[in-house]
């Protein structure tokens, strides 16, 4: 369970900071339906822009944002479906967009879910303390974000190898960067910096989303509902919802899959990996390019018995399909294969982890040999926008995108999506992932032996996280009353 144990000391100086930011910390009730945001942060934001440093987008970590750079107000959750054109199969792929999120990244959500708690309980004191986020990107940058509004430094930890629009970015918002060895899978190396800062220092507090169960909880209640929206306006009376197929990273995301099996407990969820970096598939280990996701550990966070299938996907597959996406000459031969134009414009809505959680709808649907009347749901997590330099290396790497590159990449990895590196999960091969947990928590992170079994065994572990949505709203609208504002 997240821990709600009130430090009222503290908590009397992090209201005065929220006074003094003109700061109103959102419920996960308003993330949820924005609606029930009040009328005068609604009426404030039409002159604020998605991405400014501006305590009031505080109020737009929701899915529900208008999909426009500055002034927008609320609507229904950002989706779009992606058709049998691109994909190849007959099902009906649904994705969630992230990309309207303040920093173009979901990942602002999941900070804000790990935060807004020690906030609320005055266990993180902004005046004193520094706010830590170890990270493979996105994560790091949604966290240094939400600490600046609230007018406290960041320690911005994430590999020396992610891409330059984020150390970019960062320098921006976060006091402090640090740069550790490798790409996305040497979480190794961020978590021995966690021990690292924690054992020198103590102006510091550690928010480590791999195993911070506000990530879950955000996810689990804020995104599964989101989903859930999405299925209701999209389900015909033929239709039939599937299930999801995610990368995982910090696996906060697919708690949204645990939501939606409350809801439709015939559902599967599948979690995905980069080929290069197999561990849950095959116990394996390497370096990849999917940035964000494939760790080489199993996050605490990772309701394993829940997960029915994992696969693996090829970074070269998303690498190229970036280039067909965003290229020119490949936007204009998926018009030629008759991608409608307005999705064509659309597909730089997906980053290279977006690009990878469809090719793994992709391979769901194609597993289970679904039709025209299943559905399957999963999540663009951020844009192009934050990779612009990945396409440049590619042109540097491989030359102009040519009709034969994008005929290539067209028909290999989106119609020519298999099955390989595809596993249905029976009891034992879930027991078998969940255990890999052992050598990272217990062995390294300070985790009891006791907790991973309960874990595994204690029916009441998962869903005791999941009702404490009710009274952090509770904890967040005392808060509110304190600092006086609304």
């Amino acid at each position: 369970m997240i821990d709600l144990t009130v430090n009222e000391e503290q908590l009397v100086k992090t209201a005065k900071r929220a006074r003094e930011r003109n700061m109103i910390l959102p419920t996960f009730a308003q993330m949820r339906d924005p609606s029930k945001t009040p009328a005068k942060i609604r009426d404030q934001l039409s002159g604020v822009g998605l991405w400014d440093v501006n305590p009031l987008n505080l109020h737009r970590i929701t899915w529900k944002n208008e999909p426009v750079v500055k002034g927008g107000g609320y609507g229904g959750v950002n989706y779009i479906e992606l058709p049998r054109s691109l994909t190849g199969v007959d099902a009906r792929i649904l994705c969630l967009v992230g990309k309207w999120f303040p920093t173009g990244a979901h990942k602002v959500g999941a900070t804000y879910g790990c935060l807004a708690p020690r906030l609320v309980t005055g266990q993180f004191e902004p005046t004193s303390q520094k706010a830590v986020w170890p990270s493979t990107g996105n994560y790091c940058r949604g966290g240094a974000y939400n600490a600046t509004l609230l007018g406290c430094e960041s320690v911005a930890i994430l590999p020396e190898e992610m891409s330059s629009e984020r150390f970019e970015w960062l320098q921006k918002v976060s006091g402090e960067i640090i740069a550790t060895p490798g790409c996305e899978s040497n979480v190794k190396e961020i978590f021995d910096k966690c021990w690292e800062l924690s054992e020198s220092r103590d102006d510091v507090v550690i928010f480590n989303q791999f195993d911070e169960f506000g990530n879950y909880l955000w996810h689990y209640d804020v995104t599964g509902h989101a989903m859930a929206e999405v299925l209701e306006r999209e389900l015909g009376a033929h239709d039939t919802y599937r299930g999801m197929a995610l990368t995982t990273g910090s696996a906060g995301t697919i708690a949204s899959g645990d939501y939606l099996k409350t809801l439709f407990p015939a559902s599967k969820v599948a979690a995905s990996e980069a080929l290069q970096c197999p561990t849950l598939i095959l116990n394996g280990f390497g370096g990849h390019r999917i940035e964000g996701i494939g760790d080489k550990h199993v996050p605490w966070i990772h309701n394993v018995a829940e997960t029915d299938m994992v696969m693996a996907i090829d970074d070269d597959a998303c690498m190229s399909l970036a280039r067909l996406f965003n290229e020119p000459v490949g936007q204009a031969y998926l018009r030629e294969q008759g991608v409608d134009a307005e999705l064509v414009e659309q597909l730089d809505l997906m980053g290279i982890s977006g690009i990878a959680n469809t090719l793994s709808a992709i391979k769901m649907a194609k597993y289970y040999e679904m039709g025209e009347n299943d559905v399957v749901i999963t999540v663009l997590t951020d844009s192009m926008e934050l990779y612009g330099s990945r396409l440049q290396e590619q042109r540097e790497k491989d030359g102009e995108y040519t009709d034969r590159d994008a005929a290539a990449d067209y028909h290999q990895h989106l119609l020519g999506t298999n099955i390989e590196y595809v596993q249905e999960l029976t009891y034992w091969e879930r027991k078998r992932i969940h255990n890999l947990k052992y050598y990272t928590w217990v062995e390294q992170q300070g985790k009891t032996y006791e907790e991973i079994q309960s874990q595994w065994f204690d029916q009441d572990y998962w869903p005791s996280t999941r009702v404490q949505v009710d009274e952090i709203d509770r904890l967040i609208d005392a808060f509110n009353d304190r600092v006086g504002l609304i």
